[in-house]
């Protein structure tokens, strides 16, 4: 009963997606396939060069640690991610450094990818978070 009027409150959509998420989902880092692993890594640069906060948001797995240069915090929550502001997100050097990201080898670690040019930072780190491809970290 509860399911079906999950169901109904959201459409249809997003609980029928979810449970077929789980069912096929990754389940950890090193389950990920390049092809996927290249997708999310591709749809990460988009989102970054076109300074799409809400974009990031949505693909960012909660509590998400965002490493300032003066200082690391962790976000609890979309709505928080959001009070950071594009300015504080998107800065020249992220943008630099995830233009520059070869998206074709990228290699899986315990952390999860690293998206970043030759320097390595800044950096975007995603991993899996519940069977799905999710941001797990920013670096600056």
């Amino acid at each position: 009963g509860e399911k079906l009027m999950l169901y109904s409150i959201y459409g249809g959509t997003p609980l029928y997606l979810r449970q077929i998420d789980n069912e096929t989902g990754f389940e950890d880092n090193f389950a990920v396939d390049d092809a996927s692993a290249k997708d999310f890594a591709q749809q990460l640069k988009l989102i970054v060069m076109s300074e799409d906060l809400e974009g990031l948001a949505d693909l960012t797995g909660y509590p998400v640690y965002v490493g300032f240069s003066d200082e690391g915090v962790s976000v609890e929550s979309k709505e928080e991610f959001m009070e950071l502001g594009s300015e504080t997100v998107f800065t020249k050097e992220l943008k630099d450094s995830v233009a520059a990201a070869d998206d074709s080898a990228l290699s899986p670690s315990m952390a999860g990818f690293v998206l970043a040019g030759e320097s390595g930072r800044p950096n975007i780190i995603f991993g899996v978070v519940d069977g799905k491809l999710m941001v797990k970290g920013i670096n600056y």
